[in-house]
């Protein structure tokens, strides 16, 4: 099961006690900071959870699994994602 953007809205507006509208607000600012900051090709550090970071990837040789033909794929960003400690040690039941 995904959490989704609704369903943010519905934590923050249950555990928070803002309006739907204003829980609405909040989570869409927040997820437009994080996209701004990571579309300047910022890491975006967040104490406890982890870092995004954008990275750079050549170009390369590929290949079309379906067809078996050689592509040339070209440079590009993407965004990584580290967990923290603190997240980790969560996940695997030792915080």
């Amino acid at each position: 099961m995904a959490l989704t953007k609704e369903k943010i809205v519905d934590n923050i507006y249950d555990q928070v006690g803002l309006s739907k509208n204003q829980s609405r607000r909040v989570v869409g600012s927040l997820l437009e900071i994080i996209k701004q900051t990571l579309e300047k090709g910022e890491s975006l550090l967040i104490s406890g959870f982890g870092k995004f970071v954008v990275k750079n990837k050549a170009a390369r040789k590929g290949r079309n699994p379906q067809t078996k033909e050689d592509l040339d794929l070209r440079a590009r960003k993407v965004v990584s994602f580290r967990t923290s400690g603190v997240l980790r040690g969560k996940i695997n039941h030792k915080g």
